[in-house]
């Protein structure tokens, strides 16, 4: 398994975040190719204060699967729409899921 991790800064208004990324946002990115689920959640907690506003995280079945679901017109998409909501910006994190 490979999980895609997208962290939020905070934004400059979080309603609009939250509407643009539930209402456009996340439909768009739940045609990803390949993706075998996701998730996301507005509630980050950190000690002493989260710097995330919001986190998405989607799971593939390879690092392979992952890049070219983001390469795909579905990806392009999705990242095209980021700046449109996410005024702090985004963190991309992936990597490959280990299991004993």
């Amino acid at each position: 398994m490979h999980k895609l991790l997208v962290l939020y800064p905070h934004p400059t208004d979080p309603e609009a975040f939250k509407a643009h990324y539930e209402g456009t946002h996340l439909p768009l990115a739940a045609k990803l190719p390949g993706m075998l689920d996701h998730r996301y959640s507005f509630e980050v907690h950190a000690e002493p204060e989260s710097p995330y506003f919001a986190l998405f995280e989607a799971d593939f079945p390879n690092a392979a699967t992952m890049a070219a679901a983001l390469a795909s017109p579905e990806g392009q998409a999705v990242q095209a729409d980021v700046p449109n909501y996410a005024t702090g910006g985004a963190v991309v994190l992936d990597y490959p899921v280990l299991t004993r």
